[in-house]
């Protein structure tokens, strides 16, 4: 197993332990690959949950570049709704995680097929 096999499956288990949900692999993965170099790097790897900006990144530059939705309040609420369950208090919010479960809760699995 290679070092993105170990990310992939340290991702699986916080979808599982942290936020309750049994991930589907073969998503989690594609969206994992999607991440690129980031998931490498300790600071790019997470999202910082309590920074505005970096919210605002996560909703243009995933949300409606990559899943292709359009502007509005549902988008942040999206955020705020997968960041509560990952864990407010949970210090390491994983990109990938995030962006796995945003993909989830919008519905736009069939972006990664």
């Amino acid at each position: 197993m290679g070092k993105r096999d170990d990310l992939i499956a340290q991702y699986a288990d916080d979808l599982k332990n942290k936020c309750g949900m049994t991930p589907d692999m073969d998503l989690l993965t594609k969206v994992t690959i999607g991440c690129g170099p980031a998931i490498y790097n300790a600071d790019a790897s997470t999202v910082a949950a309590t920074q505005p900006s970096e919210l605002e990144t996560v909703k243009e530059n995933f949300l409606m570049k990559k899943l292709g939705l359009a502007d509005s309040p549902q988008l942040m609420e999206g955020i705020n709704a997968v960041l509560e369950t990952y864990g407010m208090s949970e210090r390491n919010k994983y990109r990938a995680v995030v962006y796995y479960m945003l993909t989830k809760h919008f519905g736009k699995e069939s972006v990664y097929k």
